[in-house]
């Protein structure tokens, strides 16, 4: 049931949409939120750690897979515990600086993953395209000073988007998704202020389309190098460095596109919340499995890891 609340100029509290109103199907959902964080938060914990523990990760490619999985953490958590403990509560409601927090952090983590993704796709080129520049172009310095440009334009989106957002008059607090989403938040204004932030929007869509088709000429000009190499295991070897990345960007480029590529509505639908939780949840579940079993550095590295949790284990 929707609350409408026109000739507003401030509205205090948000309600979230909730998955069910039957109270054993809201348990169900709390579980199976739960399970899927879990899984999330483990996975990309032990990505970081394997990294962080391990020298022979000390690497560019998994200093970018590190930052890659604490800004899947941050996605995650900025968005579920909140729609868990709306089915657990029974209480949809979420403050309006609770709203602006989850905005700025969602748009902050989102926005640095992809370009992390880029920056990610340039370092797997430099490596197979031209290795022996790859000491001079790569080194620590020119890593840090990427990523920290990564945090800065994340940072800067994160502003921009939540100025824009909030700045509207609300004509109702009833928000048709699980969190606060920009462009369900739009959908809710009754002034054309709202034509700015949706400006904005347009604008970082052209920027994303952007950033994909580099990534994908760049894939295009690895694969044939790839081909060039004369070792079937220079080729494996090669590929199995370039196939995580590839399928992760795919994934976190297509469930974005399932999200926003649909022509806009002013009703909600099932639709609308299946996509978001394609995109808001089974990327950074599927990261950390797809890096895993695809790297046998970072493999060796995680059952190092799990065989030292043991012996700890064993001890006690």
């Amino acid at each position: 049931m929707k609350d409408n609340m026109s000739n507003l100029t401030f509205i205090s509290t948000f309600l979230l949409l909730e998955f069910s109103n039957i109270r054993e199907l809201q348990i169900v959902h709390f579980f199976v939120f739960l399970a899927l964080y879990l899984m999330g938060i483990t996975g990309n914990l032990l990505i970081i750690l394997a990294v962080t523990l391990d020298h022979r990760l000390h690497t560019p490619m998994f200093f970018f897979v590190l930052n890659l999985a604490m800004m899947d953490i941050g996605t995650i958590s900025v968005t579920i515990p909140k729609s868990m403990a709306i089915s657990l509560t029974n209480n949809r409601s979420i403050s309006f600086s609770g709203c602006v927090a989850q905005v700025f952090c969602y748009v902050f983590c989102l926005s640095s993953d992809f370009f992390l993704l880029i920056i990610m796709a340039l370092d797997r080129y430099v490596a197979i395209c031209n290795p022996l520049q790859y000491g001079r172009v790569m080194h620590k310095g020119a890593c840090l000073q990427m990523v920290a440009t990564v945090w800065i334009i994340g940072l800067s989106y994160a502003i921009l988007h939540t100025g824009g957002t909030f700045t509207n008059t609300f004509c109702s607090n009833v928000i048709s998704q699980f969190f606060c989403e920009v462009p369900q938040l739009l959908k809710l204004s009754c002034s054309k202020i709202f034509l700015v932030e949706g400006g904005l929007l347009i604008i970082s869509c052209m920027i994303a389309l952007g950033g994909f088709i580099f990534i994908i000429i760049t894939y295009v000009r690895i694969f044939a190098a790839v081909l060039r190499i004369p070792s079937v295991h220079g080729q494996r070897k090669a590929l199995s460095t370039c196939l995580p990345h590839l399928v992760v960007v795919s994934v976190f480029i297509f469930t974005s596109l399932f999200a926003y590529g649909k022509p806009p509505s002013n009703t909600s639908s099932d639709l609308d919340l299946a996509f978001a939780v394609i995109y808001v949840i089974i990327p950074p579940i599927l990261n950390p499995f797809i890096y895993s079993i695809r790297n046998k550095e970072l493999k060796a590295a995680l059952w190092k890891l799990l065989d030292l949790e043991l012996f700890f284990k064993n001890q006690s």
